[in-house]
């Protein structure tokens, strides 16, 4: 039997072809499967899930499904979305960029950032459009009488009577949305901390997609330049990022 010589013109083919391959092989590597992982949080076993991601972060610093377990296990929401945030502009290719991009676009929603938040679910259309994150997201397109679930009820004055004279109630039209997390206890810890400082203060729940986020809001007004002078104190006094939001 004869064999065919293969020709330079194919060998050549064949070698593109194989390197080709492994450049696409070392910019999107097999990423470890952290379903289970997800789950177990899920389920609330946080802590178990801490000591087997910070394994997995020293053997795999740089494996984007690595980086998105240590975001949701992440408790400060600033620093999560960064991580998030980094893992679009690294491996946008992820099995989990657009879960990453749903993330940043719920925690925009939340804060009541709606025009910023719009931004990012025509990102996440455009970008992963068969991503199942997008009929979740759509659900929740803004609204400005977005449904919350009221913790407590701010005390009501008894109303006094005075036979010369009616005294004016005050009208509030504006509170501080001081910030949204998805750790209750950091949420609960802002609302103490003002409450100390002798604030007016409210938490309340709020449900965006499927995730529920503690919202923390701070001080009553009348008029919207007192609620900017009074954010403008403890935007800096607690560090913050408010927002001067009207009361529904």
């Amino acid at each position: 039997m004869k064999h065919l010589k293969p020709s330079k013109k194919r060998i050549s083919r064949l070698f593109a072809l194989i390197l080709s391959f492994l450049l696409f092989s070392s910019s999107y590597p097999q990423e470890v499967d952290i379903v289970n992982h997800l789950k177990e949080v899920e389920a609330g076993n946080k802590e178990k899930v801490l000591n087997e991601y910070s394994i997995l972060k020293k053997s795999h610093p740089n494996d984007p499904s690595v980086m998105f377990l240590g975001a949701v296990l992440t408790e400060n929401a600033q620093d999560a979305l960064a991580i998030y945030q980094d893992i679009l502009d690294k491996y946008p290719a992820s099995k989990y960029a657009d879960a990453s991009l749903y993330r940043i676009y719920s925690y925009h929603y939340a804060l009541g950032f709606y025009e910023s938040a719009q931004l990012y679910l025509n990102r996440l259309k455009l970008e992963y459009p068969a991503s199942p994150y997008i009929k979740i997201a759509a659900r929740n397109i803004p609204g400005k009488n977005d449904p919350v679930v009221t913790r407590e009820k701010p005390a009501v004055k008894p109303e006094r009577e005075e036979s010369e004279k009616e005294i004016r109630q005050p009208v509030y039209k504006f509170t501080i949305q001081a910030g949204a997390f998805s750790i209750e206890a950091n949420a609960i810890n802002l609302k103490k901390e003002f409450e100390d400082s002798g604030f007016y203060t409210e938490l309340r729940d709020k449900l965006v997609a499927g995730t529920t986020f503690h919202v923390v809001y701070v001080g009553r007004f009348e008029t919207e330049e007192e609620a900017k002078n009074f954010l403008m104190k403890i935007n800096s006094e607690f560090k913050l990022e408010g927002r001067v939001i009207p009361l529904n």
